[in-house]
């Protein structure tokens, strides 16, 4: 199990830098063995000789995170994560990662006049209708897939998001029903703390269908949350790791006693402190009073987790 980090395919040598030896690349569709990249295997061929050279495992592609049951964005979906397989195959990377999508169907409260969404269960037809053909195409070519569960709602909830596969219920709902073992979760113990989830009991739980893990963390202000409940700035905010509440010793020994293969990639960017804070800001922070403006703190934030995740992994790889 190596320490790792998200970056893009040309970021090798910053994560080399920083003394990384796995990473997920990520932003595959925005690369040059992107779909409509008709000669993309000697770029593959060309970031799998890099990665190499400097050591460093690619232990996952993240393929798209968006939403491929977005009727605008379904075919384009298919075809990204049609040819990150390719590409995973070829350089012999193991998983590929992205996120499963939503069938997103409003209506209208007549007490309230409002829009809710309609339950993500009345859609679990569409979600296995994309994916089964892709998880057999993978399967076809030694790869899995995994799912990233963000919610993408607000406050870190599955509130008006567009991921069916938030939930741990709709987890095992999905996973009874596709029957295939090459599909599993990209795991993250941020989007479980958010949503009062224990991450340990959640590995317990779910430990053989873990694919990739996104080392990230979370924070809950249990004093704002009782005052305020939980859909309130600042009641829980993303962390780097080092930084969070997860007991990530728990964490690698519940991941290895259930039998883990992957890495733990790091995923920044979120901490409302150790970020770059000249940088867009990211929809979770705009929020969040900043009294760190011009300060440089994406890589300080990166290296905290490295040497936490470090203390738990040395000799497990």
């Amino acid at each position: 199990m190596r320490v790792g980090v998200l970056c893009r395919a040309d970021q090798l040598d910053w994560a080399h830098k920083l003394g990384f030896r796995s990473c997920e690349m990520m932003r595959f569709a925005d690369s040059a063995m992107a779909p409509q990249i008709q000669n993309w295997r000697p770029h593959a061929e060309e970031l799998s000789a890099k990665a190499k050279s400097l050591d460093i495992r690619i232990s996952a592609i993240g393929a798209l995170y968006k939403n491929p049951l977005d009727p605008k964005q379904t075919e384009y979906s298919r075809q990204v994560f049609h040819r990150a397989i390719d590409v995973a195959a070829l350089i012999g990377v193991k998983t590929v990662s992205g996120f499963p999508g939503a069938v997103i169907e409003t209506e209208i409260n007549e007490r309230g006049g409002n829009p809710v969404y309609k339950s993500f269960e009345n859609h679990m037809p569409q979600l296995l209708s994309f994916w089964m053909p892709i998880v057999s195409y993978a399967a076809d070519h030694g790869v899995r897939i995994a799912f990233e569960h963000c919610p993408q709602g607000a406050w870190h909830l599955p509130i008006m998001g567009y991921n069916m596969l938030s939930q741990p219920a709709m987890w095992e709902r999905f996973f009874n029903a596709i029957r295939s073992e090459n599909v599993g979760i990209e795991w993250d113990a941020s989007h479980l703390i958010c949503q009062m989830i224990d991450p340990i009991e959640n590995i317990r739980r779910f430990g053989s269908r873990i694919f990739h893990v996104h080392a990230k963390d979370a924070y809950v202000n249990r004093h704002l949350l009782e005052v305020y409940g939980i859909c309130h700035p600042g009641v829980i905010e993303h962390r780097v790791v080092g930084m969070g509440q997860s007991n990530w010793a728990e964490i690698v020994h519940a991941l290895l006693r259930a039998g883990y293969d992957s890495d733990l990639n790091i995923e920044g960017w979120h901490d409302p402190v150790f970020r770059d804070h000249e940088a867009l800001v990211p929809d979770d922070l705009k929020h969040q009073q900043n009294n760190q403006s011009g300060q440089k703190l994406e890589e300080a934030g990166l290296l905290i987790a490295k040497r936490t995740l470090e203390q738990f992994t040395a000799g497990t790889e």
